[in-house]
């Protein structure tokens, strides 16, 4: 596999495992292209057509220093100047970074209107979630816009460094994945059920040792869960806080997050509403191995690096 196949790879498999279903991933981008037929040639040159066909704007190819068969990866979850350095001496065929980095990082905002158009699937009213994200995902493109992006991304072109970052694909395959291991279990019923059913999970077992195991934001173990929605785990970074109240009306007595702001929290205690968080890096250590175990299987030496808690299902 080269790496655009890798990157292929993970598109695909982030697709299949979006929370929207493959259609709706495929009717936004075909509203895409239409969108982008109807610009005039003067903006045409300006727009950005990778979005054309790829629906995860967070999630790029940032360096293909050599054009040549993958063998060995160095993967995880923030890849920065050292880590490429230290994947040049080490031999490696390509980086991939979890986290977004250069044009990936400036267009996470963009991948935000996932979380409005999951929340619908759990009964709040898409013109209410469309329309309290779109504040908020203004307010994540400001933040991100004064960064420096293509710092990591030009020490990877300095040392020849193929170089890709894979965030949201990732976050939807831990999103699929406990989904179907909560809607499968039984006798869930109380915040502590939830808490132990994410406990047997091996990432989080690790993460449990060094401090930063499942815990319980908001609410307590005591509580009852209500319907679960995991509406926390993908679609960029957190949502608005004023959801909270949103989520409350459409039924939803508990959210599973990767991490959450005492702000969100607040506004989540406010509504009754329970938050489990399951982890940051464990979280995203839970997707992006479900996508490592595919090269693995195509016979790729994955070597896990800046805080990938690697599990191997294979």
């Amino acid at each position: 596999m080269t790496t655009q196949d890798i990157f292929n790879l993970a598109l695909q498999m982030g697709i299949l495992a979006d929370l929207r279903g493959k259609e709706k991933v495929m009717a936004n981008l075909e509203k895409q292209k239409k969108a982008f037929e109807k610009l005039p040639e003067s903006e045409k040159s300006e727009f950005d057509q990778e979005r054309l066909t790829n629906p995860f704007s967070d999630s790029r190819v940032l360096n293909v220093a050599q054009d040549k068969e993958i063998k060995k990866v160095m993967v995880g979850i923030d890849m920065e100047g050292p880590e490429i350095m230290l994947a040049k001496q080490m031999g490696v065929d390509l980086v991939i970074a979890h986290h977004p980095e250069g044009k990936g990082l400036a267009g996470l905002a963009d991948v935000m209107h996932l979380q409005a158009e999951v929340l619908s699937q759990y009964g709040v009213p898409i013109n209410v979630a469309d329309g309290l994200m779109r504040l908020r995902i203004s307010e994540v493109d400001r933040s991100v816009n004064g960064a420096n992006h293509n710092r990591a991304v030009d020490v990877a072109k300095l040392l020849d460094v193929n170089f890709i970052c894979l965030h949201t694909p990732c976050d939807n395959l831990a999103a699929r994945f406990l989904k179907n291991k909560i809607e499968k279990a039984e006798d869930l019923e109380k915040v502590e059920d939830l808490m132990e059913l994410l406990k047997q999970i091996p990432e989080y077992q690790k993460a449990m040792e060094i401090g930063v195991g499942p815990k319980v934001f908001a609410g307590n173990k005591d509580n009852y869960l209500g319907k679960v929605a995991v509406t926390e785990i993908t679609g960029g970074t957190e949502g608005s806080p004023k959801l909270y109240e949103k989520m409350a009306q459409a039924g939803i007595g508990t959210v599973v997050g990767m991490h959450q702001s005492e702000e969100h929290r607040k506004e989540a205690e406010l509504a009754n509403i329970n938050v489990v968080i399951a982890g940051h890096i464990s979280s995203d250590s839970l997707g992006v191995n479900l996508f490592l175990d595919e090269l693995e299987r195509r016979g790729i030496e994955i070597i896990p690096a800046s805080g990938l808690i690697r599990i191997s299902r294979v």
